[in-house]
């Protein structure tokens, strides 16, 4: 074995603690050096042909190699350039990556002198905004355990092929004064196991003009049920269905800022919905609480100067705003929902089917019978807030995969903060890169619907 190589089936270390890739030392190898060319011999006379001198070869601006003499021409060009990365803000990580720029919105307006409008633009003093900071591979001291990438497919059935779902969803839009970006992922633990995704998630637009809805509704499977990801996307279905067919009274509701109407409304359509999800469940001999799902969904009006965003739905999940570069939870709790309940939604009926009416409840309590089953846990509540938006800000929608590790883990808060700033929303493989920014501790699912004012 020569002296200096590697034993086979070995290769050398690499530092992979923060998950990047090794580079090249900014040295390299020598390049060779490049000989002279001679003296060029010259024609014979009486050639009949004159004497051309060889022209030097032409050398691209863009292939040009950067030297230091050259930058520093261009640091005496540009003096305002800064020269240093700019400090990381406080309470965040600072920007990771070679190509690591200052944030969006980093800056103090400074007061207006004579003659200058208060109202400047931070362009106009400050020249044009650098780029977003790099997508990051995860947060946290330490990498997750399972594989970035997907592993394992989910088992396939020949005779029900309609039950396979992708592993991931990629959506958007824009209409009215908001730009939509909708995804659903399927989590790492499902995907080193094989496991189907059990998140839903679906984008349906009725009505055209000003008069458009645009429903985006996602939904997630009971865990550990063999049906979670059907049940998901039945429930989805049914109350895009139910949506569509009362588009235009809704559209109207909205834009005339309807919230008690809207309220009532949405609470009907959402217990029809689960109430059809544990109807199928009873045909197919299933236990209603496995073939069950959480929902929630977004309301947005095609109208360009209807800043009113609806939200609706029940189980847990997350609801949150990003305003000035700082979030806002405004997840409804429980507290806070307030109305009659709705009947087959945990309430009990006025009058049996065949219209005897029921005693009234005296509050006395009565000892459990030995010969009935035990009475099931309380459903979800219905949850629903309406927000009129700015603009600039940032809605967020997420089922519990996404708001978890975004209320558990700063660093995520503040890497999206800092990407989500600009004064364009992402595109869809942005968008995408952003929301995959994984967190050690959390593998579920992730499917989040995030909104951009204008």
């Amino acid at each position: 074995m020569p002296p200096g190589a590697s034993p086979p089936g070995r290769t050398p270390p690499a530092d992979a603690s923060d998950g990047s890739t090794g580079r090249e030392s900014p040295s390299g190898p020598e390049s060779p050096p490049v000989s002279a060319p001679g003296p060029a011999s010259a024609p014979p006379q009486g050639a009949g042909r004159p004497s051309v001198p060889e022209a030097s070869p032409a050398r691209h601006p863009a292939t040009e190699p950067s030297r230091p003499d050259d930058r520093a021409a261009a640091s005496e060009a540009n003096p305002s350039a800064p020269d240093a990365p700019a400090p990381a803000l406080p309470g965040r990580p600072p920007p990771s990556g070679p190509t690591a720029a200052p944030a969006y919105g980093d800056w103090t307006p400074a007061a207006p002198s004579d003659g200058e409008p208060a109202d400047a633009s931070p362009a106009s003093r400050l020249g044009p905004l650098p780029p977003p900071l790099p997508s990051r591979v995860h947060v946290g001291t330490r990498p997750p355990t399972y594989d970035a990438e997907p592993t394992a497919l989910p088992a396939a059935d020949p005779d029900d092929l309609d039950a396979l779902v992708p592993d991931t969803v990629l959506d958007g839009a824009r209409y009215g004064a908001c730009t939509l970006r909708a995804v659903s992922v399927r989590g790492d633990s499902a995907r080193y196991r094989g496991e189907p995704r059990r998140d839903a998630l679906l984008t349906a637009r009725f009505g055209s003009g000003e008069r458009a809805l645009v429903l985006v509704a996602l939904a997630t499977g009971t865990r550990t049920a063999p049906g979670a990801h059907l049940a998901a996307a039945e429930v989805c279905r049914w109350i895009a269905a139910a949506v569509g067919r009362s588009h235009e009274r809704l559209a109207a509701d909205i834009r005339a800022a309807r919230r008690t109407d809207l309220k009532a409304g949405l609470h009907r359509l959402t217990d029809r919905g689960l109430g059809k999800l544990r109807a199928a469940a009873t045909e197919q001999g299933l236990d209603p609480d496995d073939y069950a799902a959480s929902m929630r969904c977004l309301l947005l009006s095609g109208d360009p100067e209807c800043r009113t965003r609806v939200f609706f739905g029940v189980g847990p999940g997350g609801l949150f705003r990003l305003r000035e570069r700082e979030w806002q939870d405004i997840e409804p709790e429980v507290a806070e929902v307030k109305g009659e309940p709705v009947l087959g939604f945990g309430s009990a009926p006025h009058e049996t089917p065949d219209g005897d009416r029921l005693t009234m409840d005296l509050g006395i309590p009565t000892p459990p019978s030995p010969y009935e089953p035990a009475p099931g846990p309380p459903r979800e509540p219905f949850r629903f807030r309406t927000s009129v938006a700015r603009p600039g800000d940032v809605l967020l929608m997420c089922g519990a995969g996404f708001a978890e590790p975004l209320r558990g883990e700063p660093g995520l808060r503040a890497h999206l903060a800092d990407r989500w700033s600009g004064p364009e929303p992402p595109g869809l493989t942005a968008y995408l890169a952003d929301t995959q920014v994984r967190v050690k501790g959390y593998a579920d699912d992730r499917t989040a619907v995030a909104v951009w004012e204008a």
